[in-house]
């Protein structure tokens, strides 16, 4: 249909409805606007063809009306102009979301951790990040020589710059030899690949621990990660796990102090970022009294249960949207 014939055709139609407001007539008159709108005709050129359209019909129209189409007009080029900045930005949205879904699912790939079954331990473990990307890590590396490692990590920044920082923390660890992986060496070499390699604006928290499973004892060293937490059983309590250093990355030549924490039966390990002890309700970060009392709540059950239980806590509390990645590691010694 050519402009002319939409134009007699609308034409018709719109006396139809000033006289009778036909909704037939109405219908028939959204079928070739829907026409026009699958030929990219833009919103000016259909109010200009309405205008034809009433010019024709009423030819004697006040100035006053005639004003009021072309003041519609111009409002509606600028309209146009606008829409068109619209469609292109929201084009460039959706391939960048699709961008970046292909990126956190590379970055599932690459940073997935098996979580290993151990007699005499339970282990739990939840990492949910707060946007697609996620800015926390952990890992677990067996040494075959009775010892279990255990990795938590946070970068200072997050999206795509925060994933890769990630995978190159991971590669890296794959990397040392696993009869040599002592915490206070681990971060040790790690830190100087980060102040390498790691844009200066970028750090990274972390902890690293040594588990072993014969002896029950955890070494551990911190890169200035967040305190966790260890529960011991005779007296029921919580205790905050010693721990310092410097975050990785801000200084080659760093050491990190190495601590010592003996694991008794029943006894448990917990391991967190600060997207646990930076939750918030409302305005305000919750104190680490009230994630003893959460910790509390939830000890008797399996570990694995016990971080989703708890997560599922944190995320209420902050009405289901998470400011900061939220990831806890929770190690159980079994009480036989």
């Amino acid at each position: 249909m050519t402009l002319e014939q939409e134009l007699k055709t609308y034409k018709e139609f719109l006396r139809q409805y000033i006289h009778s407001q036909d909704e037939q007539a109405l219908y028939q008159a959204e079928q070739i606007i829907k026409q026009l709108i699958q030929h990219n005709t833009s919103p000016e050129e259909i109010i200009n063809i309405h205008i034809q359209a009433m010019e024709q019909l009423y030819p004697n129209l006040t100035n006053e009306i005639k004003n009021s189409f072309n003041f519609l007009l111009e409002a509606m080029i600028s309209y146009g102009l606008a829409y068109q900045e619209y469609q292109v930005l929201r084009e460039k949205q959706v391939e960048i979301k699709s961008e970046i879904e292909v990126a956190a699912n590379m970055q599932q790939t690459l940073l997935s951790t098996k979580k290993p079954t151990i007699k005499g331990v339970d282990i739990g473990v939840i990492s949910v990040p707060a946007k697609q990307m996620n800015g926390d890590y952990y890992h677990f590396i067996d040494d075959q020589q009775d010892h279990l490692g255990v990795a938590i990590a946070d970068v200072v920044g997050k999206g795509v710059p925060a994933a890769l920082c990630m995978s190159m923390i991971k590669y890296s660890l794959d990397s040392f030899p696993h009869d040599r992986i002592e915490p206070t060496l681990i971060l040790k070499n790690l830190n100087r690949v980060v102040e390498k390699d790691v844009d200066p604006s970028m750090f990274i928290t972390m902890l690293f621990g040594l588990y072993n499973l014969n002896e029950h004892v955890f070494t551990y060293a911190s890169a200035g990660h967040e305190p966790g937490f260890y529960y011991e059983s005779n007296t029921q309590t919580f205790h905050t796990m010693d721990g310092n250093g410097l975050v990785l990355g801000v200084d080659s030549k760093v050491s990190y102090a190495s601590f010592t924490q003996k694991v008794e039966k029943g006894d448990m390990l917990i391991l967190l970022t600060d997207g646990v002890t930076e939750c918030r309700k409302g305005d305000q970060f919750i104190e680490r009294d009230e994630i003893i009392q959460v910790l509390e709540q939830y000890k008797s059950l399996p570990a694995q249960e016990m971080v989703e239980e708890v997560f599922r806590h944190f995320e209420r509390i902050q009405d289901f949207e998470l400011r900061d990645d939220f990831t806890m590691i929770v190690l159980r010694r079994g009480t036989n």
